[in-house]
């Protein structure tokens, strides 16, 4: 299987969001976890209102189980959209917390990119960065 056969398996098993819905989620209290590089958010801004956490460690953060979460993962019904630069490894990511029990995880169709050229702000202040 090719990673572009892997990527579509996993999106189908995904309710992605558009920029516009994340919005709407975001007010209503959904936690949104910004995976990208340091130089991929120095590049295009930082993601308003979101956890910075590396992609080496998502899962142990956001597991609500694991001794190394984070006091946000406060069960297996949390709304989670992962947000990258283009949505292609927060497909992967989300697939990989709801393997670890986060069933209503997601992502950003289309990144942050995506986010950006729907209207929607970014910014260049400091970051909740969690490692």
């Amino acid at each position: 299987m090719s990673v572009e056969d892997h990527l579509a398996r996993v999106r189908a098993g995904l309710d992605r969001l558009t920029p516009a819905e994340l919005a709407v989620e975001q007010r209503a209290g959904a936690l949104v976890v910004d995976t990208r590089t340091p130089a991929h958010r120095a590049e295009q801004g930082e993601f308003p209102g979101a956890l910075v956490i590396d992609r080496t460690v998502l899962e142990w953060r956001l597991d609500p189980t694991c001794p190394w979460r984070i006091p946000e993962a406060t069960g297996p019904d949390l709304r989670v959209v992962v947000v990258c630069r283009h949505g292609f490894s927060s497909s992967l990511a989300a697939a990989s917390l709801r393997a670890v029990g986060l069933h209503r995880a997601t992502d950003l169709v289309g990144g942050v990119e995506a986010w950006v050229a729907a209207g929607f702000g970014v910014h260049r202040g400091p970051v909740d960065l969690r490692v």
